[in-house]
């Protein structure tokens, strides 16, 4: 397929150089259904970004699409702050039928904004209020938001520099494996806690990804995971998991965490909790945690009405009988198959992920902007992640098919030989 960039003129004349996708992949899209982008000029692009996490069940899901249209023509609620209305309300049953309860998850819900930032704000900010302590500790290449708090536990240089101010009581520590096995888990970590003479504030809460997706596709073992949950305890710390690109079924399970044994206190969801790539997001707690003021924490739009009407749905049709799951599991064999045959032939990558969320890293950083342009020049769409944008990230819908996910994965070997 041979791709014309197009006239970009009012995108390049009028909207701000901040914009950053559009300029991986030029092309004006138009429409787009399951797996499948299509742009104004007819060319079809397989998706394997599923807008960075936020439509696990594919672009404009049939099931949700019609759930979504007879609300609004039935003149549902659309803005509805924190009132009480009859979306919401399905939402929440559904939510504690489906998932909480079946995995006896102590947890009270908070609407605290449309995006995944606002649900990381609020985690911190609970942590703070119920520890009485400032500190929060973060992990190396860690990414949470792009609000101040968030970024103040986010890894990445240049999103953190963007900041323009200090960015304040947030500590790094070492992820799994950062030193390559070569030295014992949370060593750094627990002789500073101990030690009277670290400068190392008592912290309120560590915040954790389980696989860090814009650091690079870095996979946290389950027994490091249950070893941090032990710390935290041990250490009066609450254990905040981010579950804003993994969560809804990304690796495997409805939660990233489940395959550890673990229960964080608090758990951050937003990207495919809608369902529909509606903006929503949930910050998940203990009850004992609920220690809120009425309105201390809000925001206008954190009662999207639509958007709970898709996640509700969405729950119901993906995840009532546990089939999601087991499906997700058998793409993600299939994916690291393909991989495992790239990397025999390719010396200089290597390969990691759980579930449908893959990266394939490169000792050249330019390689993986390489393959990504190549692959979108063949009809594939795949960003990069990591520190150096050295990881080509796969992130397919988890409802693509295995003749669509064989087609990408096809596309992927002939863009990584191509570029070699």
């Amino acid at each position: 397929m041979t791709i014309t960039p197009p006239a970009l003129s009012v995108f390049e004349t009028l909207e701000s150089e901040v914009r950053s996708y559009c300029r991986s992949w030029p092309a004006v899209f138009d429409r787009a259904q399951g797996a499948r982008l299509t742009d104004e000029d007819g060319h079809s692009y397989l998706d394997f970004f599923a807008g960075a996490g936020s439509l696990n069940y594919g672009h404009n899901n049939p099931v949700l699409k019609r759930a979504l249209i007879d609300y609004i023509e039935r003149d549902g609620i659309t803005h509805g702050l924190d009132m009480a209305t009859t979306a919401k309300r399905a939402f929440l049953e559904t939510f504690e039928n489906v998932i909480l309860r079946p995995r006896d998850l102590p947890y009270k819900v908070m609407f605290p904004g449309p995006t995944g930032t606002n649900a990381v704000e609020s985690a911190l900010k609970l942590a703070r209020k119920v520890k009485g302590r400032e500190s929060v500790v973060s992990f190396t290449n860690a990414f949470h938001g792009m609000s101040l708090g968030s970024l103040a536990v986010t890894g990445n240089a240049f999103k953190r520099a963007g900041a323009g101010v200090p960015l304040v009581h947030g500590t790094p520590m070492p992820f799994d494996n950062y030193f390559d096995g070569t030295v014992p888990d949370f060593l750094w970590f627990e002789r500073l806690l101990e030690d009277q003479g670290s400068g190392l504030n008592k912290p309120a809460a560590v915040i954790v990804e389980t696989v860090q997706g814009e650091g690079g596709i870095n996979v946290a073992r389950a027994e490091w995971l249950r070893a941090l949950q032990d710390l935290c305890h041990r250490q009066d710390m609450l254990l905040i998991v981010d579950d804003i690109q993994m969560g809804c079924g990304r690796t495997g399970g409805f939660f990233s965490f489940e395959e550890a044994g673990i229960v964080p206190d608090i758990v951050t969801l937003s990207k495919s909790i809608s369902g529909y790539g509606l903006p929503m997001s949930l910050c998940l707690f203990k009850g004992e945690l609920d220690i809120w003021e009425p309105g201390e924490h809000n925001g206008t739009f954190r009662g999207n009405n639509p958007a709970f009407v898709t996640a509700a749905a969405a729950l119901d049709a993906y995840w009532a009988d546990g089939q999601m799951e087991k499906q997700t599991l058998a793409r993600g064999e299939q994916v690291e198959q393909t991989l495992l045959a790239i990397c025999a032939e390719e010396p200089t990558a290597q390969f990691r992920g759980r579930g449908l969320v893959w990266g394939m890293e490169f000792a050249d950083p330019a390689r993986a902007a390489a393959v990504c342009a190549r692959a979108f020049e063949l009809g594939l769409l795949l960003e990069t992640s990591g520190p150096q944008s050295e990881v080509v990230k796969l992130l397919p819908p988890l409802t693509v098919t295995p003749e669509e996910l064989d087609e990408g994965l096809r596309t992927l070997a002939r863009s990584v030989r191509e570029t070699a």
